[in-house]
């Protein structure tokens, strides 16, 4: 099969400056691959995301040599944000016994979902993806922290209504979402509550092909002229949105995303995009001595594809962040079986033994950089808290306090959803794996 792993020149030889070649089959070393995508009309979304998965992990091989003294085989793989080039990704890393996979793409990940198990290869989708993958009794090899899809909704929303959800009844409340896995996914939590709460929910979704070519859908949103705008967009997506908000004269702190919006998205849009809002559970800004370590072991020595303006840019850190759960799944699962060399199987014990609390992200150089995260054999996500940042024209300001999700309406939801998927899945196994944290 013709390989995927498309990289450019750049790419290339950025990737070979972190391990020396034919790395990811030494034995003394753990296979960590990338599903990333740097061309295309996700680029702009993937690109920063990529860069700060790379670079942490590059990161902990220069200053700490790796994870518990063992080097990481960092490899990236080209997905265009494609479900079939995702899984041409798969079947090209499967053989080098990874420890870990990020899909970085829901529609790739809803394909993975059942391969995990068999294949021994624990799936991070880490804030996307299948929210009722969360029941870790249900799916064991699936995890998806710190929140689901479903939790971001609840959060939106309550913070549309002063608090609460039920304050939008009789409100008009519109969804901007883009028209595929990913913008589907809340799709049936929100008109469950719609039903429930009395709100009039209206569905603007927007193909692919027409990302940058949204005018009919803000042709029908300045006629509904809803109370919020919820938005769950991505890739080229988002900044014509915001330019098409301003354009549309839509008031701005009225339009609120899920967390995948980055900083030059909003600051396309210019002046106008003032207001802006967006969900966010991770700090913006280089002020923490790990980016610092970043900045100076890997940027400033040339082993990383990263503009020195882009670190600290939500998506940047958004792959940071993403890269720290693997490292520390790593960690725990060294911990757990007291072996230095960690496999697939060991990985899976370690993200279901995740706890990073405060003292540890001050540990880690990030002192102060997200809340806590604790994972169980069960909580495969933490449904963490979230707060609302909002663009003031050059940078993010965080306008709320922290934002839980609405759990009792949420979870039963994702209970049944998580029933309903195995139901639908014929043979769908019960779970035999070992919990650690019973």
């Amino acid at each position: 099969m013709k390989s995927t792993l498309l990289k450019s020149a750049a790419g290339a030889l950025a990737l070979s400056l972190a391990l020396p070649a034919g790395a990811a089959f030494a034995d003394d070393s753990i296979y960590v691959p990338l599903f990333t995508y740097r061309t295309g009309p996700f680029a702009g979304s993937g690109t920063p995301i990529a860069d700060g998965m790379h670079d942490y992990l590059t990161m902990l091989n220069e200053r700490d040599g790796g994870v518990g003294g063992v080097k990481l085989v960092v490899d990236e793989c080209e997905t265009g944000y494609d479900t079939k080039k995702g899984l041409e990704c798969y079947d090209t890393v499967k053989p080098k016994n990874p420890v870990i996979v990020n899909p970085w793409s829901t529609g790739i990940t809803l394909s993975l979902i059942p391969k995990a198990a068999v294949d021994k290869i624990p799936i991070l989708s880490m804030a996307y993806g299948l929210s009722a993958s969360a029941k870790g009794d249900i799916f064991p090899w699936i995890f998806n922290p710190p929140a689901t899809y479903w939790d971001g909704l609840s959060e939106i929303l309550k913070y549309a209504g002063g608090g609460s959800i039920d304050a939008l009844k009789g409100k008009t409340i519109g969804y901007l979402d883009f028209d595929a896995g990913f913008g589907k996914e809340p799709i049936p939590l929100f008109q469950a509550l719609a039903k429930e709460v009395g709100f009039n929910l209206k569905l603007y979704p927007v193909a692919a092909a027409d990302m940058q070519n949204q005018s009919s859908k803000w042709l029908d949103i300045r006629r509904d002229k809803p109370d919020v705008l919820v938005m769950y967009g991505w890739g080229a997506m988002n900044p014509t949105a915001i330019k098409e908000a301003v354009k549309a004269e839509f008031p701005m702190d009225k339009f609120v995303s899920i967390w995948w919006p980055n900083d030059t998205d909003a600051a396309s849009a210019g002046d106008g995009a003032k207001g802006f809002k967006e969900l966010n559970w991770h700090g913006t800004g280089t002020d923490y001595p790990a980016l610092a370590d970043i900045q100076k072991l890997v940027v400033d020595k040339g082993k990383s594809q990263t503009p020195k303006d882009e670190v600290g840019s939500v998506l940047y850190n958004r792959g940071v962040y993403n890269s720290v759960l693997i490292a520390e799944a790593i960690a725990e699962a060294q911990k757990i079986t007291g072996k230095k060399v960690v496999t697939g199987e060991d990985v899976r014990r370690g993200l279901e033994n995740l706890n990073l609390d405060e003292a540890r992200f001050k540990a880690l150089g990030l002192d102060g950089f997200a809340g806590p995260l604790k994972t169980t054999c069960f909580d495969h996500n933490s449904h963490s808290a979230t707060f609302i940042q909002q663009w003031d024209g050059s940078k993010w300001v965080k306008v709320s306090d922290l934002i839980g999700p609405d759990t009792s309406r949420v979870q039963p939801l994702l209970d049944e959803a998580a029933m309903t998927y195995a139901q639908k899945n014929a043979g769908w196994p019960n779970r035999s794996e070992v919990c650690d944290n019973k």
